[in-house]
């Protein structure tokens, strides 16, 4: 069974098991194939997908945010649910991941080309981003494709993204995305509007996750480089400092209409439950959006952790 087909994103999966490699990794749970066997609903996933509902309906009553959309999955042979889940938003520095995957992609055939040198020429403009980087590539040096990888995914430093997506094909990126079925499509009309919904943008983690895109070695480097992402105040605020999360985060404000938007997305490695969250939100405000972000993702964890 392909790992975008249809009966995978049932709500209450009935009628398959997934049957995972037992190899010991970190990050990644390796899915092998989807066996048919029955499968009970999880009966506290109403109750989940309500309190996230009240939460949202909540912080939208105090104007802590004009919109919210949600993606949850379990991925232990569990189900998802969707808030707002058709939604469009601006994925901003979500992008940074493609880019990351279509980059790992290529060394899976060629390892050299993370060993590729590239000079950064590029000036920081500290005004462009809202939550800066708190490490800085330096003027007129050399830094190899790894490096500038780890500076974009760690500190989503964009500069590290300009000079990562300038030396790449373009159609190795799109390629990613098609290949995944990701439709970015409205990206062709408004390249900085709304383009893409929760739950396509969290097929990125799944594929790393289930190793089902890039292969072993380089999906488990992608997740444990994500685990490093220095951005706290959303996903992982809401969970235990010694709990494991593979995230990246992003933010746009538009200066015309002083919409903000702040999304957090990834894996949060509970001990007996590892899940998928994708959060998405608008508001006028970072620190509201980022309080609503990290009470969604605490309210899940202390479910799912019961």
């Amino acid at each position: 069974m392909g790992y975008f087909s249809h009966s995978f994103f049932q709500l209450y999966p009935i009628d398959f098991k997934e049957t995972r490699d037992k190899q010991n990794y970190e990050y990644i749970n390796p899915l092998l194939e989807c066996d048919s066997e029955s499968i009970s609903k999880d009966k506290n996933l109403n109750k989940l997908k309500d309190s996230i509902d009240f939460i949202i309906d909540q912080q939208k009553n105090i104007k802590n945010i004009s919109f919210a959309a949600v993606y949850y999955r379990d991925l232990n042979n569990g189900p998802w649910f969707g808030i707002n889940e058709k939604e469009y938003f601006s994925p901003a520095s979500l992008i940074k991941v493609p880019l990351m995957i279509a980059y790992y992609k290529q060394a899976e055939t060629d390892p050299s080309i993370l060993s590729k040198e590239i000079e950064n020429t590029r000036p920081y403009n500290l005004d462009e981003q809202n939550i800066a980087p708190t490490k800085f590539l330096e003027l007129n040096k050399k830094y190899t494709i790894d490096q500038l990888i780890n500076q974009m995914i760690i500190y989503s430093d964009n500069i590290a993204y300009q000079n990562l997506l300038s030396s790449i094909d373009n159609s190795l990126v799109y390629k990613v995305y098609e290949d995944l079925g990701v439709d970015i499509s409205k990206a062709k009309e408004n390249p900085s509007g709304n383009i893409i919904r929760v739950k396509d943008y969290a097929s990125f983690f799944r594929i790393l996750y289930n190793s089902s895109y890039l292969n072993r070695t380089m999906s488990e480097k992608a997740l444990k480089l994500l685990s490093q992402t220095t951005y706290r105040n959303g996903l992982a605020a809401g969970i235990p400092s010694n709990i494991n999360v593979s995230h990246k985060f992003s933010e746009r404000r538009y200066i015309e209409t002083e919409e903000h938007q702040l999304h957090d997305c990834g894996i949060i490695y509970s001990p007996n439950t590892p899940y998928l969250i994708c959060i998405m939100t608008r508001g006028n405000n970072f620190n509201n959006l980022e309080k609503t972000i990290s009470q969604i993702s605490k309210t899940i964890y202390n479910n799912i952790s019961l």
